[in-house]
């Protein structure tokens, strides 16, 4: 289940984008992502850009296997390092996925992570993508970063899920280590609306990953505003910054960030 229709999947995907690409106008694109620490600002705006490209090629194609970079156009972005070209490709990169998307039935199965699955998928996936990248390329240009409660919300249902889904520890045998009797998380975004909920629980008691969304204690919990939760969650934030506050026990906090990482 998620927090937002495939509708308003395919308008987030703009407006992230158009805001990510505002929010660097002008920006030195040769600047390193203090949050990303291996890319410069241009290498993060071809990395969302790349991945809109290879999103509308699966789609577009109903991919059933993964797409090498060579057979999608225009995946690598304009020669040279032309702000306004990178800008200029990231905006039709995310509408012609956008018009790709609405093209195509909400359930029709293409290749997702770790198998098949629905096209919407997607839809939510490039969403967040691109929200968590702004993340990173505001941090990096000075700009404060602030996202709809719905959006933010939806963006840690989704990253829990997928820390969640067994094929993920199969994937990486080392979360098991992760699992324990009495590790519990709870995070919980105080400012996104009553129409949004925004508290899960993470379960490590059992003999797999399992969340929920619910108000319940829990050996640690973080609580804050949802776009801080956010970052603290995908690692864009330390818990040292003093936007959110932890209660309980923050080494298991800490052990869960480092074990769980995206990519």
């Amino acid at each position: 289940m998620t927090l937002l229709s495939f509708d308003r999947y395919c308008d987030e995907v703009l407006s992230q984008t158009e805001q990510l690409a505002s929010a660097v106008a002008g920006a030195d694109l040769t600047a390193m992502v203090p949050s990303c620490p291996e890319w410069t600002l241009e290498q993060l705006l071809r990395h969302v850009g790349g991945a809109h490209h290879r999103v509308e090629a699966i789609i577009r194609t109903r991919a059933t296997a993964f797409i090498p970079d060579e057979q999608i156009s225009g995946i690598g972005g304009p020669e040279g390092g032309d702000a306004g070209a990178i800008a200029d490709w990231l905006r039709e990169g995310a509408a012609e996925l956008v018009r790709t998307l609405r093209a195509t039935e909400p359930d029709a199965e293409v290749w997702v992570i770790f198998g098949s699955g629905p096209a919407s998928f997607w839809a939510r996936r490039m969403v967040h993508e691109t929200v968590v990248h702004r993340a990173d390329a505001e941090q990096t240009v000075g700009v404060e970063f602030t996202v709809d409660g719905a959006v933010g919300a939806d963006a840690i249902d989704e990253w829990l899920q997928i820390c969640a889904m067994p094929q993920l520890m199969e994937a990486r045998p080392e979360l098991r280590e992760l699992l324990g009797s009495g590790r519990t998380l709870h995070f919980h975004g105080t400012d996104a609306g009553p129409a949004t909920e925004a508290e899960w629980l993470v379960d490590l008691t059992g003999d797999a990953i399992a969340v929920r969304r619910a108000h319940e204690k829990a050996a640690v919990a973080v609580r804050g505003p949802i776009g801080d939760v956010l970052q603290v969650v995908y690692r864009r934030q330390p818990v040292s910054a003093g936007r959110v506050e932890v209660l309980g026990d923050a080494k298991l906090l800490d052990f869960w960030l480092e074990r769980v990482k995206f990519g």
